[in-house]
């Protein structure tokens, strides 16, 4: 949990920092600052991918990675994984974002949602869906590693502080969304570490890993992977694994 509380802590620094300034970050520092982020991300995906090929690992962990990866991306794209998650978000930035409610002078305000409910509804989606939600949680769970959802959470933070200088406080109740939503991964994971062997961890964590590499390469402009898709690999390593332990391989 301390992952997800870090998280949660970061969002509100953001919300505070982005009232403060006011949207006069200026863009280039923004830009810099997320190519630092995809980066990070970038060196943390390729490490925990090759952790399958360290010594004492045998070749069938890599092929249960490779296998999971493949299937996985089937099973995604077939469940249409990518585009459910794409357009929630779309929904809310539409439905809550788009347009913020403006005070006329006579303190009266267009109908709808109030900025405060919008700036919640919206951050909350825009923060509690993704491949880095899922991953962190169930690492932090599972490993009791933090550093996906360390990343997540400079992510989030510098996120909140633009939706905060536009969308107002309400950013900062979505860090009671993460909270709950990802805090409940994290713990549900945790449950099921008794059952999972360390080298069912193993591949799940290097399935991860390429998933990470593909979302940094998106971060700094380079691809446009649909790295949702990828997201029933996680489960399917550790079958694949024990699958392959089963014929010998």
């Amino acid at each position: 949990m301390i992952g997800t509380l870090l998280n949660a802590g970061t969002v509100v620094v953001g919300t505070v920092v982005g009232r403060l300034l006011g949207g006069r970050l200026p863009v280039r520092m923004q830009e810099t600052q997320m190519a630092v982020v995809g980066l990070l991300t970038l060196v943390l995906g390729t490490q925990n991918a090759f952790a399958v090929f360290a010594a004492g690992h045998p070749p069938r962990e890599f092929l249960a990675v490779l296998l999971s990866l493949l299937v996985g991306c089937w099973v995604g794209e077939a469940l249409r994984l990518s585009d459910r998650i794409e357009q929630s978000a779309a929904w809310a930035e539409r439905r809550f974002g788009a347009t913020v409610t403006e005070v006329t002078e006579d303190k009266t305000a267009e109908s709808g949602s109030s900025p405060f409910v919008r700036a919640l509804v919206t951050t909350s989606l825009l923060f509690c869906v993704g491949p880095l939600t899922i991953l962190g949680a169930f690492d932090d769970g599972l490993r009791h590693d933090i550093a996906k959802l360390t990343v997540k959470s400079v992510l989030d933070g510098v996120s909140a502080a633009a939706y905060s200088a536009a969308l107002g406080w309400g950013v900062l109740l979505s860090a009671g969304t993460i909270l709950i939503f990802q805090g409940a991964l994290t713990l549900g994971a945790g449950l099921l570490r008794p059952y999972l062997p360390d080298n069912a961890i193993a591949v799940m964590t290097g399935a991860g890993g390429v998933m990470l590499v593909g979302l940094a390469l998106n971060v700094l402009g380079v691809t446009q992977t649909r790295i949702a898709a990828l997201l029933p690999a996680i489960v399917l390593a550790p079958l694949f694994l024990r699958s392959l332990e089963a014929l010998g391989v």
